[in-house]
């Protein structure tokens, strides 16, 4: 791992001065600190900061004196979403990210300071958790090899990978208007259906609603329109990681897939997790790209740089949880379906950001790019439903006694991930999470 990468904020001996911080297990430990947007009853959306079970009020951390950061850093804090401090670029986050760190540990004098600590520190059971960014554009790639084997072998058992995809990131222009925050219940869209069987389709409600276990990538600084982003330079346009759930309409996406690709089947939900876990606080977490089969080519130069493979991947694990309606009356706990690791993707972010903008697409602060359903080889790791149960064949168990070849109606879908390397304190996004109306 290039140790330049890791500074006094990756230090797992300095404890917060928010004891909650400091429990082993939380997602949000003084050497995590993402960022978010959240809201307090009716007043202004606010940028904040996770720690523990609280969130930092940053505007009234800078307000009060108690955060003292440059005006660049001061305006970009004071909006009401991420997109000006995202397009800070990497040196003034990495400036705000020490100096945030030296507030909230457990020696600064805030700590002593209960009226202030009130005054900044708001408990997140008691806030609304927005869209971090106005997400002006949002992609989404199919970067895991096994999901894509998985998933042509169903459609294609004779030729489950096309010949581009050892060679080309595939990806596709998404929806960023129905792209929403975790707990936002989702709606079973309607749209045209043909069964194998059928003379002709029919028009209604889909028939086979799946989640797909993604990460989102934000995007940082962006291009000029004309101006590709070079492989070694693509982590300075990126600004941090969270989970991402792109709902699907496997019914739907079936029949209009054919010529163009995924249209109503995908976009008529995509939820996030509200908090962004910065490149930054993934450092540790570093490891190197997937290694690629014997035989299979190595990606064109444009894609291939040394830093790249030897640690451009992220060690995240990922899980789905399950809770049917009947299971919550029951009190019956949402059951794990699915376990993979980030790091085994066939693309890594930079290749993503670096292939996206290589014919001049111009890439802008807040944007958001999908990796795609997060698989693994082995059937516990699949990430959607679709895998899971072979497309319906082999429906899986519920504790209520249900089955479940899709999702029904209150179903409640779930992810959580999470960063854990030996002597580094453990990291994790929180949760991203969506219901079946």
């Amino acid at each position: 791992m290039n140790e330049s990468r890791l500074d006094e904020t990756h230090d797992p001996a300095v404890l917060s001065l928010v004891a909650s911080a400091n429990v082993a297990g939380t997602d949000f430990p003084l050497q995590n600190l993402p960022f978010g947007v959240f809201r307090r009853g009716t007043e202004a959306p606010q940028i904040g900061v996770a720690i523990g079970d609280r969130v930092l009020d940053l505007p009234a951390a800078i307000e009060s004196g108690r955060l003292a950061v440059s005006d660049e850093i001061s305006n970009a804090c004071l909006s009401r979403s991420l997109n000006a401090l995202m397009g800070l670029g990497t040196a003034p986050r990495r400036t705000l990210r020490r100096q945030l760190f030296t507030l909230l540990r457990a020696d600064n004098p805030l700590g002593a300071d209960d009226a202030a600590r009130a005054n900044l520190l708001h408990p997140l059971a008691q806030v609304e958790m927005l869209l971090p960014a106005e997400i002006g554009d949002y992609s989404d790639f199919y970067a895991s090899i096994d999901h894509a084997t998985n998933v042509g072998s169903m459609f294609r058992p004779d030729n489950p990978i096309l010949p581009n995809y050892k060679w080309v990131p595939i990806g596709y222009h998404g929806r960023s208007s129905s792209i929403v925050p975790s707990g936002t219940p989702i709606h079973r869209p309607n749209g045209q259906r043909k069964a194998p069987d059928a003379e002709a389709p029919t028009f209604g409600p889909s028939r086979q609603l799946d989640y797909e276990l993604e990460m989102g990538v934000w995007i940082g600084k962006g291009n000029a329109l004309g101006e590709p982003i070079e492989i070694e330079r693509a982590e300075d346009h990126l600004f941090g990681l969270s989970l991402l759930d792109d709902w699907s309409a496997r019914d739907l996406q079936a029949w209009e897939y054919q010529p163009l690709g995924p249209f109503l089947g995908k976009s008529f939900a995509t939820t996030v997790s509200p908090w962004v876990v910065t490149i930054e606080a993934l450092a540790p977490f570093r490891v190197p790209a997937a290694p690629r089969p014997a035989g299979d080519p190595a990606p064109l130069p444009y894609l291939n740089a040394a830093g790249d493979r030897d640690e451009g991947a992220l060690s995240i694990t990922l899980e789905v949880h399950l809770q049917s309606r009947a299971m919550r009356e029951r009190y019956l706990s949402p059951v794990r379906v699915s376990r993979t690791n980030f790091r085994s993707l066939y693309w890594t972010p930079a290749q993503l950001v670096t292939h996206h903008a290589s014919n001049g697409c111009n890439l802008c602060p807040g944007d958001l790019l999908g990796s795609g359903t997060v698989s693994g080889p082995e059937p516990e790791q699949r990430g959607c439903l679709l895998e899971k149960t072979w497309r319906g064949k082999e429906p899986i168990a519920l504790p209520s006694g249900e089955t479940r070849a899709f999702l029904e109606a209150g179903d409640e879908v779930s992810f959580t991930g999470r960063c854990e390397r030996e002597g580094f304190v453990s990291i994790g996004f929180g949760e991203c999470r969506g219901e079946v109306s």
